[in-house]
């Protein structure tokens, strides 16, 4: 269920007098509106109103009902006065900031408990809000506010009015700027806008069905949001079972890992020599030897015991991740090449790698030539397992895109031996146990990331073949289940 869309329709409603019966006993809106209006009112083209309304209500403009008069606020004169400061970042909390005259440093403007303050930056985000007075301090606000005050109009409805579907759509069509906070509404002709006005009895009445019925999507919210918890939650201990030998039963007849393993080292040594493969200075094998400890040698000659996190089923095998590579696990392009909306090859970064597959919603291109020189050096084909390293750190997923296309070094290329699992390196990968690690061990401030050397040092437990198999086939049958709750 689409909330959002939901409360769209509910306020849709509302404005058009279709949420709750009208009452014909309740005082017209008409003379309402000759009690309230300013003298800013202006007359009203009847011929182009958006919609039709019941007869009780009445179509007026803001400019009709705002007697709200601008007096700018200089903080930087009253130092050590304490303010409470409407700003458009303190939107999000809901509350405003109690701050010194000292620390503000550009004006402001006055304003008063109940005023309706209505954002000029970016109509998109919709954000409108009630001033409130939470303090016995000068209650002042960012310029980027519109501010509408009528002491003898129902402030709630009047903010639900503005958040409606029919007002956000009108004011982004008579903006200024490109886009984002650029944005703008332009005041002087949101004053003429025209908006529904019902009997003050009838306000009154559609806020308390809104936020009943808000009062209901909210419960809803709630519930979808405590069902993905409990699925994210449940999903991580399929996946923490899965790497323990835990998911499905083992079966004897499956060729050990080790066994797997050998053949695998066999082939890059082959192709070592042939020279199709350079040899990596941090290659190794693990083993287990007969007194049940696990050792790795090293390129270098040198053997040393290893601890590893836990217990596997005697079938399996640990491993650095490279030890199952056909190829030297590397990462896209470290130059960032000019881009296009359109073009001939698509250019896939970390935002675009999701467990489900590559999210094809958001991309840009790059051209034939430049293709050529990343793919040259990080070709990724179907099948292949992609990891985010930098910013976005542990996405995980199979290239599910049979066609050649670009990558960005915040994306690792791992290229699974053809006898090891492409879909259960990414599970491993995936687990709780990989992403503590990786993440745990990343660099940065800004920016966040884990390099090549760290990925190709990840410890990770290998079934056999067959046990890789009934693995990914169980996760995928639960996690199915599980979407379609």
């Amino acid at each position: 269920m689409n909330t959002k869309l939901l409360r769209q329709k509910v306020l849709d409603l509302a404005i058009h007098g279709k949420l709750v019966p009208q009452n014909p006993e309740h005082e017209p809106a008409s003379a309402l509106l000759e009690k309230v209006k300013t003298c800013n009112s202006e007359s009203i083209d009847f011929d182009n109103i958006p919609f039709e309304i019941p007869k009780t209500w009445v179509w007026c403009n803001i400019n009709t009902i705002n007697n709200y008069k601008t007096i700018t606020v200089n903080p930087q004169n009253n130092k050590s006065t304490i303010y409470e400061l409407y700003s458009i970042p303190s939107f999000e909390k809901k509350y405003p900031e109690i701050v010194k005259g000292e620390e503000i440093e550009s004006s402001k403007i006055a304003v008063n408990k109940d005023d309706i303050l209505l954002s000029k930056i970016n109509p998109r985000l919709n954000r409108v809000w009630i001033v409130t007075k939470h303090t016995n301090n000068e209650l002042i606000a960012s310029g980027e506010w519109i501010v509408i005050r009528n002491e003898n109009l129902f402030q709630k409805y009047l903010m639900y009015i503005f958040q409606s579907p029919y007002f956000v759509d009108k004011m982004l069509t008579e903006v200024s700027g490109v886009g984002g906070s650029l944005m703008r509404a332009r005041p002087e002709a949101v004053k003429k806008y025209l908006f529904p006005l019902p009997p003050l009895e009838e306000q009154k009445l559609i806020v308390e069905e809104i936020e009943r019925i808000f009062a209901l999507i909210d419960t809803i919210e709630q519930n979808k949001t405590d069902l993905e918890t409990v699925i994210k939650q449940t999903k991580s201990k399929i996946l923490d079972l899965a790497i323990h030998g835990k998911l499905v039963p083992q079966d004897k007849a499956d060729e050990p890992a080790s066994k797997m393993l050998e053949k695998l080292r066999a082939e890059k040594e082959e192709k070592i020599a042939n020279g199709q493969l350079k040899r990596d200075k941090n290659d190794s094998y693990i083993y287990k030897s007969g007194d049940g400890k696990w050792l790795e040698k090293k390129a270098d000659g040198s053997e040393e015991e290893i601890e590893v996190p836990f217990e596997i089923p005697e079938s399996w095998s640990w491993c650095r991740l490279p030890s199952v590579c056909r190829r030297n696990i590397t990462d896209g392009t470290h130059n960032s090449p000019p881009t296009n909306d359109k073009g001939e090859f698509l250019y896939i970064t970390a935002k675009n790698i999701k467990l489900s597959g590559i999210d094809l919603s958001n991309v840009s291109y790059v051209s034939k030539e430049i293709h050529d020189v990343i793919y040259g050096r990080c070709p990724v084909e179907l099948n292949d397992v992609l990891l985010t390293k930098d910013g976005t750190i542990g996405e995980v997923t199979v290239n599910n895109l049979d066609y050649p296309f670009s990558l960005l070094s915040s994306v690792a290329l791992i290229k699974p031996s053809n006898i090891v699992e492409s879909w259960f390196i990414t599970y491993v990968l995936k687990s709780d146990y990989m992403q503590n690690i990786m993440k745990g061990s990343s660099k940065g401030v800004a920016l966040k990331r884990i390099i090549l050397e760290q990925i190709n040092q990840l410890l990770i437990p290998i079934p056999p073949l067959e046990a890789q198999k009934r693995i990914i086939e169980k996760i995928q049958r639960i996690f199915f289940l599980l979407d379609k709750l």
